[in-house]
């Protein structure tokens, strides 16, 4: 496939994703592989901004399952990207990238709080830009906030980091006759209730012509792989030829 033309971009990553091998947390190999595939991007000339997620430490939807305020442990996981955006600025920085954090929830002892124009800045300079706190909203996940990001930051494209190498109609790891595909369009993606990301992420993503990319995070180079064309990833986008 060739390669995908995209200057500046949103990455997506789970915190699941950064749990690697372990079964909670931080896995500190994983966090600096992550780092390094980033630092090999920006060694590209390309321009990029993190959405990182909280489920490695806590869940809101979790915690509301059982019988928190949904309102309050949506907050709580808020916090736990600020941990996650922490560890990977820390990664980042430790082998010379230079990165910001901002948070979308106020927070100034340990980072910025969430400015638009700011962050455009530090991206055009070179910098890795981290948005901590999802919207800064209960009731709206880090999918959401990283589709929202990404169109405010005028990015590209949205690189979705997941556990597996694209999307499929089914889970591969529960049904062996799971079909991927490698290009989908949103309306597909919404009338098959596919679940890469959730509907207000590919809605939003939709109305902004921003083209959605799936991929498999745990391979060594990978975001570098999928923005040169190589490797197996998903792209979602208005037409399927996109």
């Amino acid at each position: 496939m060739a390669p995908l033309p995209y200057k500046r971009i949103m990455l997506k990553v789970s915190g699941e994703g950064l749990m690697g091998p372990a079964e909670y947390g931080l896995h500190n190999e994983t966090v600096a592989k992550l780092a390094r595939d980033i630092k090999t991007v920006t060694g590209m000339g390309k321009e990029v901004c993190l959405v990182i997620g909280g489920g490695n430490i806590f869940r809101g939807i979790s915690g509301a399952a059982q019988g928190m305020d949904r309102a309050s442990a949506d907050y709580m996981g808020m916090l736990a990207t600020v941990i996650n955006a922490l560890a990977v600025q820390n990664a980042l920085e430790q082998i010379g990238v230079p990165t910001r954090v901002q948070s979308a929830i106020a927070m100034s002892q340990v980072c910025d709080s969430y400015v638009r124009r700011r962050a455009v800045r530090h991206m055009e300079k070179g910098r890795v830009v981290i948005f901590a706190a999802g919207t800064g909203n209960p009731f709206f996940t880090t999918d959401t906030a990283a589709a929202l990001r990404a169109v405010e930051m005028n990015c590209d494209g949205l690189l979705k980091a997941t556990q597996v190498d694209g999307v499929y109609d089914k889970d591969p790891k529960k049904h062996a006759g799971a079909v991927r595909y490698d290009r989908l369009t949103f309306d597909k993606v919404i009338s098959d209730d596919l679940r890469v990301m959730d509907t207000a992420a590919i809605a939003l993503a939709r109305e902004n012509q921003l083209p959605i990319v799936v991929f498999d995070m745990h391979n060594e180079n990978a975001v570098a792989d999928v923005l040169e064309g190589r490797g197996r990833f998903t792209v979602i986008a208005t037409k399927a030829a996109a």
